[in-house]
């Protein structure tokens, strides 16, 4: 089984967002890489539709990532705490889909559609009426963490062509986007 780990977030300092992303695709990756449970990791940002500026998706191989004294005690983000707003972390359950089902191609895009501080109920609704238009969608439910959305649609793009803008009408407050990687599908050593 797999379980989708993302963070997405916005940027406040322009004058460090270069060395902040340098370090988040580079040394932060490794690290986590390096942390049990831990398989893979991309990097994206936003290039069309609504959402947070920044997406970093991880795979799991189990929740208990998060209670090891590995993750808890080296956590990493400090020095660039003040810069990282409208932060969110949530887990969601990957269903029996192979970790390499959520790898971008570096020319590729990611579509996603997320319902934030919607209910499972209005989500679901929402979800429902979009997985007509959208077949392709996985649909993730929130496994744990901080669950902004109750469901999370990703969906990979082959190449940035498909970057379209999102032009369906959607609920209030479900969101969608499509982000470009900013890094390449990273892999836990062996």
């Amino acid at each position: 089984m797999t379980f989708v780990y993302i963070v997405r977030c916005n940027f406040t300092e322009p004058a460090k967002e270069q060395a902040w992303n340098a370090w988040y695709s580079g040394p932060k990756i490794e690290q986590m890489l390096a942390k049990p449970y831990f398989q893979t990791c991309q990097r994206f940002r936003i290039a069309a539709g609504s959402g947070r500026k920044y997406l970093t998706m991880w795979t799991l191989e189990s929740p208990e990532a998060f209670n090891t004294a590995e993750y808890t005690s080296d956590w990493g983000f400090f020095e660039w705490s003040p810069y990282i707003v409208d932060w969110s972390r949530d887990l969601f359950d990957g269903r029996p889909a192979s970790q390499r089902s959520f790898a971008v191609p570096r020319a590729g895009s990611l579509h996603t559609v997320t319902f934030d501080g919607m209910s499972a109920d209005a989500a679901n609704a929402a979800r429902a009426a979009a997985a007509g238009e959208e077949p392709q969608m996985m649909w993730l439910p929130v496994a744990g963490l901080d669950r902004h959305t109750p469901f999370i649609g990703l969906r990979s793009l082959p190449d940035a062509v498909s970057c379209r803008p999102p032009v369906h009408a959607r609920a209030e407050r479900m969101q969608e986007a499509i982000y470009q990687p900013i890094s390449d599908l990273c892999t836990r050593s062996k």
